[in-house]
Formats: C-alpha cells, structure tokens, sequence
C-alpha cells in the first residue's frame, strides 16, 4: 500500500472542498449571518489545514494499487462528510455534532433525510449549502477530482470504477480522464437546463439553484419544509422530468451527443425504466382512485411525481404519500430498494442489476430440469459475463443483510417496525423519506445518536455501493 501517495491525493481533494466550503459565503453578503460565515470560514479553514499536513506526510510519485484505490475512495466521502458538518456545528444550526454530521453525511450522498426541524430557519447560507453538497455528490467527489487530475494516471481508472455505480463503469474513452469531463458536461447541462427553466417559471434565484443542486443530483434537499407541493404544477412537471432524466445513465446522453442518434435510447435498462415509471404510476393511481380518493389529472400527475421522485431515489414530495392505501404505499417501498439506471446519480440497487439478478435466478431454475444446459444471462441482447452475475449476487445479499441488520438496529427503543425497516431502506438506498415517522412531512430527529450513526453507516454504504466500505473493515486489507 502506497500510503504516501494516498495522503497526497486526498490532500488535494482537501483543497477542492476548501474552496467548495467559500460558495456558501455569496449568501452573507446580505448581513445577519454571520454565524453562518464563521461555521464556512472554520470549514474551509479546516479542509485547507487537513489539506497541507496529508500534503506534508504524502508523496506526489509512485502507483496507485487497487487498496489504495479503495482507501482513497471511503476516505473522500468520510472527509467529505466531516468537513462538511462543521457550517451546521460551528454556525449553531446543529448544535449536536452528530446530528451536525449526519445532516452533512446525508447532503454528500445524496440521501436527503433531515435532522433539521424547522428548516427555515436555518437561513439561506446553511440551506443553500444543503443543496450545494448534493450537486458535490451527486456526480461523485471522485470523479469530479479524476476529471481535475491528471497526475492519477493509471489509478484513475481503477478509482472511476469504484466511483461509478452500477454492475460495469462505462469508461468509453482510453484516458479515463476524459471520460469523467464528458460525464461532467453532461451533468453541468442538466443542471444549467433545470436552472434556466425554472428561473422562467418564475422561481427566484436562491430557489431555482438549490432545487435545481437537488433534482439532478437526485438528492431531495428542500429549503421549503413543505418541498415541492407549494409550487404551480408547471413547475412540478419541470422536476418530474429532470428527475427522470438525472435517473437515466448519463452513458446514453453522452452516446446521443456524439452519434446524433436516438437508437441509443433501446438500451434494456432504459426501456424497463420507462415501463416501470409508466406500470407504477397506473397502479398506484388505480389504488388512489379505488379507495375514494376521487379521479382527476391532480391523483395521476401526484402518482407520477412521487412514482419518479422515489424511484430515481430524489425523495422530494408533492403530498404525504404516506396517508396513501396500503397497496400504493408498498410499491413505493418496492421502488425504493430498486432505485433508478447504473451509470446515473440515482440511488438504489439499480434495474440492470435487479434485471441481471432475476435472470441468473431464472437460469438456475431452468438448470433444476436441464442440468447440461449452457444459459448465458443476458441484459437486452448483451451477455453479462459471469464475475458481473456474481458481483451483482453477492451485493444483493449484503444489501438485505445490512438491511435487515439496520432494521434491527433503528428498532432498539420506542420505533415501530414500519419506521425502522423503511428508515434503514431511506438511508441505505440514499432517498431520505421513508413511511411512518420517517414519513415525507416528518424528520429523522427523534433518533438517538447511535441510531444516527447507524444510518450514516448506512448511506455511506448504499452510496460506495458496500465493496469498499465492507473491505477496510477486513484485517487483511491493512495486511501485504
């Protein structure tokens, strides 16, 4: 393990969320908020300090293994997550220094449960800070940094695949530099569309930004305490849109741009997106108008926000979809756990890999009665090879078991069932509400600070996608 040059890199990426902690400051120029700007100051203070000593005790030379890939991985995130609490702790917004990280924690992966009671009144510096770390995250501190960075050179490689989720990183250029710039654009694209629409349909621009950091990282940060719901239905027709195309693999965008054509879009996974978009909205508005909710374009175009807002993992909400009928509710718990498309900035387990696990489940069915059958499985007219079938096995079964593990962990004390199981699913899956007292108009507050740290476990697990988190845990990784 190159140790040394680990400690450099991450000084550097220090120096990046040095810089990223001062954006903040724009929103005390006003006056009155300089608490606010203390908390950003010490944070930037902070990351640029940590910056210099990694700098000092690393090395600029040598190469990067695949542990050092790892470490470098799970440490961005967890500074990432430090650095980015002290505004809440310092600015006495979250005077509890694990609420404060949990708020930061779940900003970063973009998971947007709140420990944050009254919104509001956090002030605009702390809330649009909110957003702005689930725009960081939402396209990966890491691949933002190998997009920066040239001086990685082959290890670059191998930290965009532990960065990209989804059973295979599509890396579609020989310097995987390049790479993650096209990613980059394609993101900064969404971003600049959303912004632009909205600010035309009259958002001012403190909102128009931070919905804006919140949608296409698929995040769900609101500076509203009522979200989405007080704004025209114009408005929640432009978020339902960039939340289903932020759920879509930013490979088909990027292959449209260069080919300019829109075959790209038979993709397998694509297709079943749209089929469950389209499937789950039916049903759960037939649900909605079975138990006397009444028939109108309102209940359909309610399904379809929170059908999309859940599925692409965002978490945003037009109405408290937790008063819904118990068959509308589950599948929205079932769209929870399956997430949007690989290669996007959506949570989840992802459809490829739920498409790949139900076939090589099915191949082993037919296998009972035709034992010398030869059965690929395949994704649309690909054929998955075999080590991508068992990495996508293997992490659906520790997804249940951290699962059922969180569950039984949030459960210790005063919480039903309905809230521990689907607080574990909110926070492991990166989409913030849940059902029961983690419902979309309720917070993650009332937890004790030992179930926080549990669910901040928790995300950073469901946003590394469990391998790197789990191998540090490992005696062997820290071993030659």
């Amino acid at each position: 393990m190159n140790l040394r040059r680990v400690l450099h890199i991450l000084s550097l990426l220090l120096m990046v969320l040095a810089a990223a902690e001062l954006v903040p400051l724009l929103w005390c120029l006003g006056g009155g908020e300089s608490r606010a700007a203390l908390g950003f100051l010490c944070a930037s203070a902070t990351s640029a300090t940590l910056g210099l000593v990694f700098r000092f005790f690393g090395h600029k030379s040598g190469d990067l293994f695949r542990r050092d890939g790892v470490l470098i991985v799970v440490g961005a995130w967890i500074l990432a997550s430090l650095t980015g609490a002290i505004p809440y702790w310092v600015g006495d917004v979250l005077p509890n220094p694990i609420d404060a990280l949990f708020e930061s924690a779940s900003g970063f992966t973009t998971t947007g449960a709140t420990v944050l009671r009254d919104i509001e009144a956090a002030g605009r510096p702390i809330l649009f800070w909110r957003s702005f770390t689930q725009w960081l995250g939402g396209i990966g501190i890491v691949v933002l940094f190998v997009a920066l960075l040239s001086e990685l050179g082959p290890g670059a490689r191998f930290l965009f695949k532990l960065e990209v989720p989804g059973p295979k990183a599509e890396v579609f250029h020989d310097r995987v530099q390049d790479t993650a710039i096209a990613l980059g654009r394609v993101y900064l694209v969404l971003s600049l569309a959303e912004l632009v629409v909205l600010m035309a349909l009259g958002l001012n621009a403190f909102e128009a930004l931070t919905h804006t950091f919140s949608t296409v990282s698929t995040g769900g940060f609101s500076p509203h305490p009522d979200s989405i719901s007080r704004f025209s239905p114009l408005v929640r027709l432009t978020i339902t849109f960039f939340m289903a195309a932020a759920g879509v693999n930013f490979a088909l965008y990027y292959s449209l741009a260069r080919r300019r054509d829109i075959r790209v879009f038979r993709d397998a996974e694509f297709r079943t997106y749209l089929w469950i978009i389209a499937g789950a909205t039916v049903l759960i508005t037939l649900s909605l108008f079975a138990h006397g909710n009444g028939a109108s374009f309102q209940l359909l175009a309610d399904a379809l926000f929170q059908v999309v807002s859940i599925l692409t993992t965002t978490g945003f909400a037009t109405v408290d979809f937790d008063a819904w009928p118990d068959p509308a509710r589950t599948l929205l718990v079932t769209l929870m756990v399956l997430g949007g498309c690989a290669g996007s900035t959506a949570g989840g387990f992802k459809i490829s890999r739920a498409v790949i696990a139900w076939r090589a489940a099915m191949r082993e069915v037919r296998l009972t009665y035709g034992p010398n059958s030869v059965i690929a499985v395949a994704l649309g007219r690909i054929s998955v090879p075999e080590d991508s079938v068992r990495s996508v096995v293997a992490l659906f079964f520790l997804w249940i078991a951290a699962w059922g593990a969180g569950t039984l962990a949030l459960s210790i004390g005063d919480v039903d069932i309905v809230t521990a199981g689907t607080a574990s699913i909110a926070t492991l899956s990166n989409i913030g509400p849940g059902l029961g007292q983690v419902g979309p108009t309720n917070d993650f507050a009332f937890f004790n600070s030992g179930q926080k740290i549990v669910m901040i476990f928790l995300m950073w697990l469901g946003r590394l996608e469990f391998f790197a988190v789990l191998a540090l845990l490992q005696p062997r990784f820290w071993t030659r």
